[in-house]
Formats: structure tokens, C-alpha cells, sequence
């Protein structure tokens, strides 16, 4: 009888004696085997784990739930079809679960992938991809060297950790991304999706809806994921809407909305203390007596001219003051 230790790194190593193999599957585990001095069988035994335990692990610190059905990834995949004619770029794609599907329309797919166990396992299942592999985190990736400068559909299972991250990175690179699709988590969704008035309606909703008409999809039940999350998830599509300029400052726009939502059950005019000053006379205004979700995006866009307009006054008062 021979033992024989199958590390971390895809190695088997013979306990006894000086012959060692590599086979390409990322697993731990310790096998006994009874054999002769016949080599063929110990390849016989790698190739039965390969084809048995070659799996990617889901990684909890990753936020990671791999989507098991199908069906709803081929759903999924058809998102994609909103903006035609442009190429794929998938976030997090694992074990390729949507990847099947991408690949099968008529246009270039690249994936990006921080997880070093999906890599090889993409490389080895999805051939046909070759260098659009990218081992990468998506967060600090130069989206513009993607497809050189060129315009692209971001999709993807997205990892629940960074889903907002991610959209807020499709926001800096918009003029590039005039589409994204793909399942996120049903409160997200809904936070995207909402209307002014709507308890969900927050600082993602405005900031994305200024830029893009959203849509939610459809909802996915917990029990078609490897593991099943605690939450329901939704999938969604996100179009870039007709504005070429937002129509005032974006980068106060986006101070707007980040400081009056801090106090989403307050009137805005608490948040907005913090920007114009407590005594500024704007503030007495009818509109400062509403909360900060009964705001519509045109609204906030309003707001933040007037806005810029008292700070201009201001700083020009107080340089004649000097």
C-alpha cells in the first residue's frame, strides 16, 4: 500500500520513494491506494479525482455564491442582447456557469477573475478563451485597456461584497459602459430600480439613475446557488439613457446626494447645513422641508445648481469682505 498527499497546489506527492506527479486540479486530500509498480495506475487514479473533485470552491471572503441552474443562466445571458453588436466583459465568473452562455453569441467575450483557483479551471474548461482571461480585481482594473478604449457590456454574477463598488466603477467609466446586466442581490436590485417615494430610493439610485434607465428583471430564489445565500437575488439591465452632460456640477451633485441621505429620515435641509452653512437663506425655501427620498434625479440636479450658485455668492462676498 502507497500513500499519497494531493496538496493545495494540485500535487501529488508519493509518501514513499522519490516519484512524484502534477495533475491540474486545485484540491487537498489524502488517498490511500493499492497498486503495483505499474506507473499507468497511478494515472489512472488522477484522472478518476480529476473528473470527480476538480471543483472551484465558493470563498466566502470573495462573496462568492455560485449560481447552479442553468436555466437562469442562460437567462442571464441573454441580457447581454440589450446592447448588440459590442463585445462582453464578465465579472467573476468562477466556473463558467454564465461563461457557457456568453461565449455562445456572436461577439468577443473577456472575463476577470481575482479568485487564483478559478483561473486554471477556466483555462481548462473554456479553451476557446484563451487570453481573454484576466486575473485581475475588477475595482482597480483600467477598464479603458479592456477593450482598448472601446465601448463593452459589463455582466456577471456579481459578488455580493462589492456589488455597489462595482456600479460605482461603471458610473467613472460610463462613457464606456452603455450597458450592464447581471444578478446581484434583490435589495440592490431594488435599490436601483426604485422610484422617488420609494423606502428603497437612496444614494444609488440617484447617482445610477442619472446616467442609465434601469430595469429589474427578475427575482432568483436562494436555493439555486453553491452555497444558497441568506437573501433572494435579482437580475437587472442597466442602458445608458439620452444625456450626454448631467447638466450641473457632477462632482457636488454626487457631495449632494451622498450627505443628505446620511439623514434619510431628516429633512434636507439638516444635510445640506453642512455645505451651505446653517444661516444661509436658501434653506428657508419650501423644498428644504422634504426628505431626501421624495427627491427626484431632475430635482437633485436643480438643487445642486442653486446650490453652486450660493457657494460662488458666498466666496465672492467673502473675497470683497478681504
Amino acid at each position: 500500500m502507497f500513500i499519497y498527499l494531493l496538496t493545495r497546489r494540485g500535487h501529488v506527492v508519493k509518501m514513499e520513494g522519490t516519484v512524484s506527479f502534477s495533475v491540474s486540479f486545485p484540491f487537498f486530500a489524502i488517498i490511500s491506494y493499492l497498486c503495483s509498480a505499474n506507473v499507468g495506475n497511478i494515472y489512472e487514479l488522477i484522472q478518476m479525482m480529476s473528473e470527480d473533485f476538480a471543483k472551484v470552491r465558493p470563498k466566502k471572503f470573495l462573496g462568492q455564491h455560485f449560481l447552479t441552474d442553468l436555466s437562469v443562466a442562460s437567462r442571464i445571458a441573454d441580457t447581454v442582447d440589450a446592447c448588440p453588436d459590442i463585445p462582453v466583459l464578465e465579472v467573476g465568473p468562477g466556473m463558467g456557469v454564465l461563461t457557457q452562455y456568453l461565449l455562445q453569441k456572436e461577439r468577443a467575450v473577456k472575463v476577470v477573475e481575482i479568485d487564483r483557483e478559478s483561473i486554471p479551471y477556466l483555462h481548462s474548461h473554456f479553451p476557446k478563451l484563451g487570453e481573454n482571461i484576466i486575473e485581475a480585481d475588477f475595482l482597480k482594473m483600467d477598464l479603458t485597456e479592456a477593450f482598448q478604449g472601446n465601448k463593452f457590456v459589463l455582466t456577471g454574477n456579481y459578488p455580493y461584497n462589492i456589488s455597489s463598488q462595482i456600479f460605482f466603477k461603471m458610473l467613472d467609466n460610463k462613457e464606456i459602459i452603455p450597458c450592464c446586466t447581471g444578478m446581484i442581490q434583490k435589495e440592490v436590485a431594488e435599490r436601483l430600480a426604485a422610484n422617488p417615494g420609494n423606502k428603497a430610493y437612496g444614494v444609488l439610485s440617484v447617482l445610477v439613475q442619472a446616467w442609465y434607465d434601469v430595469e429589474y428583471l427578475f427575482t432568483v430564489n436562494e436555493n439555486v446557488f453553491n452555497p444558497p445565500p441568506k437573501v433572494k437575488s435579482a437580475v437587472i439591465c442597466m442602458k445608458r439613457n439620452n444625456k450626454s452632460e448631467l447638466g450641473c456640477d457632477e462632482k457636488l451633485f454626487r457631495r449632494i446626494v451622498k450627505t443628505v441621505f446620511t439623514m434619510r429620515r431628516k429633512m434636507i435641509r439638516n444635510g445640506m447645513k453642512q455645505i451651505v452653512g446653517k444661516d444661509c437663506p436658501m434653506l428657508e425655501e419650501e423644498i428644504f422641508n422634504r426628505r431626501p427620498e421624495q427627491l427626484s434625479v431632475d430635482e437633485f440636479i436643480e438643487l445642486t445648481n442653486r446650490t453652486e450658485r450660493v457657494l460662488q455668492e458666498s466666496s465672492h462676498s467673502n473675497t470683497y469682505k478681504k
